[in-house]
C-alpha cells in the first residue's frame, strides 16, 4: 500500500464516533478515550466452530477490531437458526463462519494495511449500546435478521454518527425481503441504491472496476457461483448514503464474502474468490475509516 493512504492518527480523527452524551473537544475524539470504553474480548459458540484457537494478541488494545453484529433471527420457518435457545448466547445465524472468517480477515488487514488491528473479533449486541466504540460493523446472513425497533434505532444513530455497516451472505428475493424489512426500520427515509462504479469505495486501496460474484463453499460444491435459484444469479453491490454523499451501509447481495475469508487457507476454495473477497473487505474498511 502506498505511503500516506492511511495514517494511524487519522483513523478516528476523520470519522469520530461519539457515545450519547460525550463531549467532542476540538472536533476530535481521543483514541485513548475510545480504547478505555471498549469491552474485553468475548467469544460465543458458533454454528460451525467452537473453541477456535486464540491468537496471542486477543487482549491487545488496537485502533481497529473486527466488530460482528449479533442479532435475533427471524425464525426457524424462514431458515433461522437458534441452537441454544437464545441468540445472545451464540449458535444463531449471526455466528455463521464465525470466528474463522473474522480472524482470517483481521490477519489480512494486519498484513495488507497500516491499520493497527488485533487478530480477534468482537461480537456486538446493539442492546448493549456500545456499538459506538466500533466504527466498522459487519453482519452476516442478514436475510435472516429481525431487528427490534430499539435495535434499529440504535443502528440508525450509530450510522448517522459516522459508523459504517457492511453486510453479506444473503441471496435471492426472499432473503432480500427479510433484510429490507429490518433495514427499513433503520432508515425508512433513505433509498437503497446500486453503488456506481466510480464511487471512491471501489478505489480506496484496490481497483475494483472488474468485480464478479464471490460464492460460498456450498454453492461451489454444487458447481455454481450462486444460491437461491434464478434471483440469486446476479451479484449486487448496493448501498445507503448519508446527507454528505458518504456510504454508511454497504450490502453485498447474492455473494458470500464471509466464506471467501473463512476458506482463504483452504485449497478447495479457489484463490481468485478469496482474493476479491479480501480486497472488497479491505476497500470497505479503509473507506469507512477515511471518509
Amino acid at each position: 500500500m502506498a505511503d500516506g493512504i492511511l495514517k494511524l492518527s487519522a483513523v478516528f480523527d476523520i470519522n469520530p464516533l461519539r457515545r450519547p452524551g460525550a463531549i467532542l473537544i476540538g472536533g476530535l475524539l481521543a483514541i485513548s478515550a475510545l480504547f478505555a470504553f471498549q469491552k474485553p474480548f468475548r467469544e460465543y459458540p458458533g454454528l460451525e466452530y467452537e473453541k477456535f484457537p486464540l491468537p496471542p494478541d486477543y487482549q491487545d488494545k488496537t485502533e481497529w477490531a473486527f466488530a460482528r453484529l449479533m442479532y435475533p433471527p427471524v425464525g426457524r420457518y424462514y431458515g433461522g437458526y437458534l441452537m441454544n435457545g437464545d441468540w445472545k448466547e451464540g449458535g444463531s445465524n449471526w455466528t455463521m463462519d464465525y470466528p474463522r472468517s473474522d480472524r482470517h480477515f483481521s490477519t489480512a488487514v494486519r498484513r495488507l494495511t497500516r491499520i493497527s488491528a488485533r487478530s480477534v473479533e468482537e461480537p456486538i449486541n446493539l442492546d448493549d449500546h456500545d456499538v459506538y466504540d466500533w466504527p466498522w460493523l459487519y453482519g452476516v446472513e442478514v436475510g435472516h435478521w429481525d431487528l427490534t425497533d430499539a435495535q434499529a434505532k440504535t443502528m440508525r444513530e450509530f450510522l448517522l454518527r459516522g459508523g459504517f455497516f457492511m453486510c453479506d451472505d444473503f441471496h435471492g428475493d426472499v432473503e432480500w425481503g427479510m433484510f429490507f424489512d429490518s433495514m427499513h426500520k433503520v432508515f425508512p427515509d433513505r433509498q437503497i441504491v446500486e453503488i456506481p462504479d466510480n464511487d471512491p469505495i471501489f478505489g480506496a486501496i484496490y481497483d475494483l472496476s472488474h468485480r464478479y460474484q464471490v460464492p460460498g463453499m456450498p454453492a461451489l460444491e454444487e458447481g455454481n457461483t450462486y444460491e437461491k435459484g434464478e434471483t440469486g444469479k446476479v451479484p449486487h453491490w448496493r448501498g445507503i448514503y448519508d446527507d454528505y454523499g458518504r456510504i454508511i451501509v454497504a450490502m453485498c447481495h447474492n455473494m458470500d464474502l464471509g466464506d471467501s475469508w473463512e476458506h482463504a487457507d483452504d485449497p478447495k476454495y479457489p484463490a481468485k474468490y478469496s482474493d476479491l473477497g479480501i480486497r472488497i473487505g479491505i476497500n470497505y474498511l479503509v473507506y469507512a475509516m477515511t471518509h
